[in-house]
């Protein structure tokens, strides 16, 4: 699996990336505090925060103290939750190398919206796919992948610093490693309908292919804002 650590596309109109920086910090910051308050409180906030699919489906009722929010706004919430180190560290990177080019050509206002609707399409897909699950889902990883389709449909040239396996450090175009990614997100889903994986790759694959509808359809406007 590629991790990036560095890429070189300039940016072109934005100089300070601040809404990549504020996303990056709110979603660090809420992880120091449920890291501090105990596993079996974030099993509470995951369930309150999360996306529970049977409960957005009405397939199952649990208990309304459970349920600080409203239902669909867990479909915002669930984004800014991770279970573990290396589930932030991963999205949190991503977001790091690429995110501040994608939020160059959205924008200071473009660029959030871009990222939680992609992470909602994510949720949401996850929902259709497992309507009458009591796991909650949570992590950033739908609305990363969607940043990941918009850097390769933006910057598919630019040429990024990975480290492959975690210690083989390689240089390839976006495309290539990106493109990897998406692969390793499609042979992860096989591998997980098919064995015992529980992580929502159907979250991370329609994210992908969500913001890559967007940022098409958008392309030519985002080009001329940045040209």
């Amino acid at each position: 699996m590629f991790i990036p650590i560095h890429d070189d596309a300039p940016h072109r109109v934005i100089r300070v990336q601040w809404i990549t920086f504020a996303i990056i910090a709110i979603n660090f910051a809420i992880f120091f505090y449920t890291a501090s308050i105990g596993d079996d409180s974030l099993s509470v906030v995951a369930a309150g925060f999360g996306i529970v699919p049977g409960e957005i489906t009405r397939a199952i009722t649990l208990d309304a103290a459970l349920n600080p929010v409203p239902e669909p706004a867990t479909l915002i919430t669930y984004q800014f939750l991770h279970a573990g180190w290396m589930h932030i560290i991963g999205n949190m990177l991503f977001l790091w190398v690429l995110a501040d080019n994608v939020e160059d050509a959205f924008g200071h206002a473009g660029f959030p919206l871009f990222y939680l609707l992609t992470g909602i399409i994510g949720g949401l897909f996850h929902v259709a796919m497992q309507p009458g699950s009591p796991h909650p889902l949570i992590g950033a990883s739908g609305a990363v992948s969607g940043v990941i389709a918009a850097y390769v449909v933006l910057y598919p040239r630019a040429k990024i610093w990975a480290l492959f396996g975690l210690f083989i450090p390689i240089r390839l175009p976006a495309i290539a490693i990106l493109g990897f990614w998406f692969l390793f997100q499609l042979w992860s889903l096989w591998q997980g309908i098919h064995g015992e994986l529980e992580v929502a790759w159907w979250a991370h694959i329609r994210g992908f292919l969500g913001g890559l509808v967007l940022t098409v359809v958008l392309r030519k406007r985002l080009l001329r804002s940045v040209a």
